[in-house]
């Protein structure tokens, strides 16, 4: 059979690995879930034993839905009396979407009525409906006009494990607590006698679940007692039974054997009393130390004074970092282990960027051997922190969007001397790093009275020395500096070994100008090849910044892409657009990221529309939007071939910017090449212009000749590319061509 695993969206694919490590033959993520083919007895083990799965769903009946008489229609045909016994209680609980039902209420309420109705009429009695503890919870999904209707295994959501008695604001659920633990690699650390510590525990869920992940509890068994999750009759109570012996046997062993190596501790006296109450009702107050203190003052754990902290009744006194007292093994070395933390982040609590810098320092200070899983509001809180992200994920905290920061480990990396670059620079590095200065020199005027921070400060103005260097400055509190070096491609009779020695004196003279770290400079090859620059995945570091260009916030990612999601040599155009843009009805074709969606909305847009062929780059002109404060839905995101959508699409625009790439192919479309297509792309664009509207048509391709006879009969063409040229690419006047055009007539 085919059963579904629903979960909070971020959590899928480990939550695939999680139920083939439980035993079921195979699972796929899908949104917000995964897809599982095993056993009746598999879906069970995962009712049990699933610490990131919401529900787990075995379907009864599909069938199509495009409208409230085909629900009912279609539950009324499922045979009930197979599912409800006699006298017993139900809910439904539907999601719908993508259909002709946009109800989810009314929707549950159909199936409740088909349900009681059936019943009635085989039967001469009805269920009664008890929204809180049902006997049978029925589960409804509609989507695109398919309605699969599931009976809900796990009877109660099961992110609710049956020890949290107290919480305090913004609580943490315990499935998104367990994925903290694991992409943490939480176990990993405790089975190598690493302990688990949260500096700003709250009621204490991610110390508590870590503590039961060890001891190797299963989720299921607390929530649901003695008790069988579900009392429909097709679940298999005898399996369930075997199920539960295992779980009992296995958490008597892991009790057994768990080791006090828990410490948490939080600023508000109130958070620690209630995370000491849920500890001792998860049987744990014996391993977890709790304190009240500040995440400022905090110290490295001390591993061998746990059973000195506080424990006992919610009555009894609880200890704080001024009246705690170490042992005298404190000072001895701490074992590496695992942070996990979820600072405050939402409205309700206040974020502050300061406060996440002090966890950073103190995480530094205290434990810099050890590794982190933090989970924070947003990417700029992230970074606050100061740490350098291993990788990072997007999880959702109920309907908060959050980012977790893993970092491993935490201290500062070392500088290791580099042998391929010297100490004292060359008399080539020296020669790179002189012409470095001359052209910050040259350009110091312009970028303060302009306010760049994001610029070209060398683009292979020593032909031996042939890379492009791009300053990159983060708009944050302490702006930081990174450096993107595309090496171009070195002659093919250049020695490989003269090819490394000019490479590390080039980053020798731009780490002495710039004074950046190491980890701070993406070096990149860029190959110029026929018909334009190769995409493709560099490092996974999965890491963003955000930089400032006029009013625009825009995020780049210097690691992982051969472009940033920036293209610098564009600012004036994208200025111009944001002066242009008051009022007008925008529309960016070959969108890329949008950073130009972004200049027009903060013009005064009164409306913007983005057409890009990627997901990917639409979803990072949504979070650009996002950064900058745009939001709502006069911004649409239009995932299409641009020609195809322009020649179907029958809006008008006042303003239009084009940049298409030099040529690109794609499963989605058929091969676009400037050249070719530009006459047939320009006249379908113009199409749309309203009266008045403008149209501004870019490229970079360096043999481009535009087809004036032909774009000239449907259009007025203006070359404009010497005033889109910033001062930092005047080297490479070629870098782009641009032209004004407007409709005839």
């Amino acid at each position: 059979m085919r059963f579904f695993a629903s979960c909070g969206k971020g959590l899928e694919y480990l939550l695939v690995d999680e139920l083939i490590a439980l035993g079921c033959k195979h699972a796929t993520a899908t949104t917000a879930g995964a897809n599982v083919e095993g056993t009746l007895a598999d879906a069970q083990r995962a009712v049990m034993w699933s610490r990131l799965a919401s529900r787990i769903l075995w379907p009864i009946a599909e069938f199509d839905c495009p409208d409230e008489q085909a629900l009912y229609a279609g539950a009324s045909k499922v045979d009930w009396t197979q599912h409800v016994a006699p006298r017993s209680t139900i809910a439904v609980d539907a999601h719908v979407g993508g259909s002709g039902i946009n109800h989810a209420q009314y929707a549950a309420q159909r199936v409740k009525d088909a349900v009681v109705d059936t019943l009635r009429a085989q039967t001469g009695s009805r269920p009664d409906v008890d929204l809180d503890v049902p006997d049978v919870r029925i589960n409804l999904v509609v989507r695109k006009n398919r309605a699969i209707l599931s009976i809900d295994l796990s009877g109660a959501p099961m992110h609710r494990r049956g020890w949290r008695r107290k919480q305090v604001d913004a609580p943490l659920k315990e499935n998104l607590a367990a994925a903290v633990l694991m992409r943490g690699r939480w176990m990993d650390a405790y089975r190598d006698g690493g302990a688990l510590l949260d500096p700003m525990c709250g009621s204490g869920t991610l110390l508590i679940e870590g503590a039961l992940m060890a001891a190797d509890v299963a989720p299921g068994l607390l929530r649901h007692g003695d008790d069988a999750p579900t009392r429909w009759p097709g679940f298999d109570t005898t399996t369930w039974a075997d199920i539960r012996v295992d779980a009992i046997r296995r958490e008597a062993e892991g009790r057994a054997a768990l080791r006090p190596a828990f410490f948490g501790r939080d600023l508000d006296p109130a958070a620690v009393r209630a995370a000491s109450d849920n500890a001792i009702t998860a049987g744990l107050v014996d391993v977890i130390a709790f304190e009240v203190g500040d995440v400022r003052t905090l110290s490295a754990p001390p591993w061998r004074a746990a059973g000195s902290a506080y424990r006992g009744s919610s009555d009894a006194p609880i200890a704080t970092a001024d009246s705690a007292t170490a042992s005298p093994d404190s000072n001895a070395a701490t074992p590496a282990g695992l942070v996990a933390c979820n600072p405050p982040y939402d409205a309700r609590l206040a974020a502050d960027p300061a406060l996440y810098r002090a966890l950073g320092d103190a995480l530094r200070r205290t434990v810099p051997t050890w590794r982190a899983s933090l989970l924070c509001g947003d990417e700029s809180l992230a970074r606050a922190t100061g740490l350098r992200a291993k990788k990072t994920y997007r999880l959702f905290n109920g309907a908060i969007e959050t980012v977790l920061l893993t970092v491993d480990p935490i201290g500062p990396v070392r500088e290791t001397a580099n042998t391929d670059a010297p100490s004292v620079l060359s008399p080539g590095a020296e020669m790179v790093a002189n012409r470095l200065r001359k052209n910050l020199k040259r350009l110091k005027a312009w970028r303060e009275r302009e306010g760049v921070t994001c610029f070209r400060a060398y683009d292979a103005d020593l032909p031996e020395y042939s890379a492009a260097i791009d300053v990159y400055t983060t708009d944050e509190r302490e702006p930081r500096m990174f450096l993107h070096v595309q090496e171009y491609a070195a002659p093919a009779d250049l020695p490989e070994a003269d090819t490394r020695r000019r490479r590390n004196e080039l980053l020798a003279a731009a780490r002495e100008v710039f004074a950046v770290p190491r980890e701070n400079v993406a070096l990149k090859t860029r190959e110029r090849g026929k018909g334009g620059s190769k995409y493709g995945h560099f490092d996974r570091r999965g890491e963003f910044i955000v930089v400032r260009e006029g009013r625009a916030h825009l995020r780049v990612n210097l690691f992982d892409y051969l472009d940033t999601g920036l293209f610098l040599d564009h600012r004036p155009m994208r200025l111009r657009l944001f002066e242009e843009a008051n009022d007008t009805r925008f529309l960016n074709l070959f969108a890329y990221t949008g950073a130009a969606t972004v200049h027009a909305a903060l013009g005064g847009a009164r409306s913007t529309t983005t057409v890009d062929l990627s997901a990917t780059y639409l979803q990072w002109c949504a979070d650009n939007l996002q950064e900058s404060g745009v939001g709502g839905a006069r911004h649409r995101l239009v995932q299409a071939d641009a020609i195809a959508w322009l020649e179907s699409d029958t809006g008008q625009y006042d303003l239009v910017f084009c940049d298409p790439p030099t040529f690109s192919n794609s499963k989605r479309a058929g091969d676009f090449d400037v050249q070719a297509s530009h006459v047939r792309l320009l006249r379908a664009a113009v199409a749309r212009l309203a009266p008045g509207g403008v149209l501004y048509f870019s490229n970079n391709y360096r043999r481009f000749k535009l087809d004036e006879a032909a774009v000239g009969a449907f259009a007025h063409v203006e070359d404009i590319s010497a005033s889109t040229l910033p001062p930092d690419f005047e080297r490479d006047a070629k870098i782009h061509r641009c032209w004004r055009i407007t409709a005839r007539g």
